[in-house]
């Protein structure tokens, strides 16, 4: 399976965003991938009010991604920004080529290292895999990444490759943490992370608290290998993987079947 990760440097115009989807989805294509994965926001960046930018899933510029995916025939995840029941929007990635049109909201919220989500954002609740050419996707966002039962659950639920779709945050450590969080979690699920970052931006380019993007995308496989990164500046990455790997890595290395489910037998040991 060819992987791309296109790392872009989103700017608060979803339209200019909506091109540099484009352009990148086919020079992706043109080289290959049936999958290619966006950052989050990659509709528009994080730092500027965000309800003024979301739109439906069946607006102009989710049909901008479908029509972009359809014309070269690859399965395309980018972050947007929809209009949620409360007030809020959601944090959503769009999933959309041959047989898949779908989508994710962010489970967890990025409120962490004086950034409050939550405050302008509404949760999700409902992992999602996705098919592409046989193959399930789990689909995860940024602070995702820090909690490992959604990656595991993933897994469980059909997933050998996990996207993982960020704007991280700048800062001290940061960036160590971002590599290091995306081997984990691979091991974790013994699948394969595909992880996409906005590029970074620049210091004089980032609003402050806002997370803007570090660079640094990369894919990890099942064996918490990384196997590709970019560096801090606007790029496609690609990226081959050997679905065989996945089934090595669960029959040798079986996390996922040794799991113990210590708080149930807890619940249990206590009513006894």
């Amino acid at each position: 399976m060819r992987i791309a990760c296109a790392q872009i440097l989103s700017g608060t115009d979803p339209a200019a965003n909506l091109d540099l989807v484009t352009e990148y989805t086919e020079r992706a294509a043109d080289r290959g991938a049936t999958l290619v994965v966006f950052p989050e926001a990659a509709m528009c960046r994080f730092g500027v009010p965000l309800g003024p930018v979301a739109e439906p899933l069946d607006g102009p510029w989710a049909d901008g991604v479908r029509a972009a995916a359809a014309r070269v025939g690859v399965t395309v995840i980018a972050g947007m920004f929809t209009p949620a029941r409360d007030g809020r929007v959601t944090n959503t990635l769009l999933a959309v080529g041959p047989g898949t049109d779908t989508h994710y909201h962010k489970i967890h919220l990025y409120d962490a290292f004086g950034f409050t989500e939550s405050r302008t954002v509404a949760p999700g609740f409902e992992p999602v895999v996705i098919d592409v050419d046989g193959v399930g996707v789990g689909l995860s966002t940024c602070y995702d990444i820090r909690f490992p039962a959604l990656y595991s659950e993933l897994a469980d639920r059909g997933a050998r490759v996990i996207a993982v779709c960020a704007s991280w945050g700048a800062g001290p450590g940061k960036l160590a943490q971002w590599e290091l969080l995306a081997r984990a979690r691979a091991l974790d699920s013994t699948s394969y992370v595909a992880a996409a970052g906005q590029a970074d931006p620049g210091v004089a380019a980032q609003p402050a608290g806002a997370p803007t993007g570090v660079g640094h995308s990369l894919v990890v496989s099942p064996w918490g290998e990384v196997l590709a990164e970019a560096g801090a500046t606007p790029q496609l990455m690609i990226c081959d993987v050997d679905l065989d790997v996945v089934a090595d890595a669960r029959r040798t290395l079986a996390v996922l079947s040794n799991r113990a489910d210590f708080l149930q037998s807890g619940r249990a040991e206590s009513r006894g």
